[in-house]
């Protein structure tokens, strides 16, 4: 059924409390950003009719039946480790969260929004409009702050940036990309109203809320990884980072700065690079080209510099093929790419898991969209386990120390919402 809807913004917050309810749950949120490939505001999937749970090994294979068994909608997500299935690597760093490597639910109930027009898909379609509409919202319980704790303190990280700086010296690579992780043990939150203070805090293009199993995901994401419309792929990587300032004139000039500065300018042509080389692996000859190189974009916490690549995909060449083709994207991993990644395994403290991964969908009509796992909070209740890893893309011109800053830039968010005002 299609429906129109006068306030937009709270039917959103009452769908989303109202599907909390259920085991399963994908919901991607635009937050009205301007975006030419979206194609909807806001996309809402419940309860899963069907899942598939993989690890690496043979988990595409796995989801290319799953798909073909599952046409309609698919959402889930893909796993940073994957990377051992696609590239022959391994991953020896702890994994305190135990998240698989992939998860795709086939739902229930699909609500997707555009504008004011909401869109429901299921059984009982008046019933679980009147269900969202009524739905009473109670506000969530003061959370108390939690203390996430660093894998790394600030010095060792400044000597650890120098010595991958050693690699990029030697040649192993010249540039990769850096994480480290804050955590928190036996920690017991409210997930849902983390992720909506979050994202009122820090709205974002590609923001997620995803639950399974007791498991969460809260996501802050402004980058695509990899989207296809009709036979065009787009990959919008991010490499460039600079603060927002309360002051429109200095913040004019932190944009100036930002267009104009060698090392960030240098990450992202690099990884643009890196970008266009992996879809050559599913491109038709000739078509792969920058459509936007350099673009700033401006969030609520930071300024961004933001380039978009497309090509025209292979007749030949599967949705999942071409996902495969390109993982892990080139923004989280660096380049020589195998390399970089095989260094990151050496010198990280942590699986990164979903972190560095992507969430998105596939829709009925052979399209798909996925985002970069940023800017996130990664929660096992089970555990009581939660997880934040930011990074930060490491040259031959980086400077550690503010690299440090940089990596604390982009947990700003994240930690002002859990009551964290910085970490040291």
């Amino acid at each position: 059924m299609i429906t129109e809807v006068t306030d937009i913004a709270l039917f959103k917050q009452k769908a989303l409390a109202w599907a909390s309810n259920f085991d399963t749950l994908c919901y991607l949120d635009s937050n009205s950003f301007t975006d030419p490939y979206g194609k909807f505001d806001t996309l809402i999937a419940v309860g899963a009719r069907a899942e598939l749970m993989a690890n690496s090994g043979n988990a595409f294979e796995r989801l290319s039946a799953f798909k073909n068994n599952n046409p309609g909608w698919l959402t889930g997500f893909f796993g940073y480790d994957l990377k051992n299935e696609i590239e022959g690597l391994q991953s020896d760093n702890p994994d305190r969260l135990q998240f698989p490597d992939m998860y795709f639910f086939a739902p229930e109930i699909l609500i997707s929004i555009k504008g004011n027009t909401v869109e429901i898909i299921g059984e009982n379609e008046n019933q679980i409009l009147e269900a969202c509409t009524r739905f009473e919202l109670v506000n969530g319980k003061q959370q108390p702050t939690i203390n996430l704790q660093p894998r790394f303190s600030r010095p060792e990280y400044v000597e650890t940036v120098d010595k991958i700086k050693q690699h990029i010296i030697r040649g192993d690579m010249y540039v990769t990309n850096f994480c480290q992780e804050f955590y928190a043990d036996n920690t017991v939150i409210e997930p849902l109203s983390i992720f909506n203070n979050l994202n009122d805090l820090s709205p974002t293009p590609f923001s997620a809320f995803f639950k399974w199993k007791g498991n969460y995901i809260m996501c802050a994401s402004p980058e695509r990884f990899l989207a296809k419309r009709g036979s065009k792929l787009i990959s919008q990587p991010i490499k460039g980072t600079a603060r927002r300032d309360d002051d429109e004139v200095i913040d004019k000039t932190i944009i100036e700065e930002l267009r104009n500065h060698p090392k960030e300018l240098q990450e992202n042509v690099m990884v643009v690079d890196l970008v266009r080389n992996d879809l050559t692996h599913s491109a038709k000859p000739g078509t792969v080209k920058t459509e936007n190189l350099y673009n700033i974009q401006s969030f609520k916490q930071v300024h961004q510099m933001v380039s978009t690549v497309v090509c025209e995909l292979r007749n030949e060449v599967t949705s999942v093929d071409a996902i495969k083709n390109t993982f892990p994207m080139g923004s989280m991993t660096g380049a020589p790419k195998i390399s970089a990644m095989r260094l990151m395994e050496q010198y990280e403290r942590s699986k990164r898991g979903v972190y560095s991964g992507a969430i998105g969908y596939f829709s009925p009509d052979g399209d798909f969209d996925f985002n970069v796992v940023i800017r996130t909070l990664l929660y096992n209740s089970t555990k009581k386990y939660l997880s934040l890893h930011v990074g930060s893309a490491i040259t031959y011109h980086a400077n550690a120390e503010q690299e440090y800053e940089e990596c604390l830039l982009k947990a700003k968010a994240v930690l002002e919402v859990l009551g964290v005002a910085g970490k040291s």
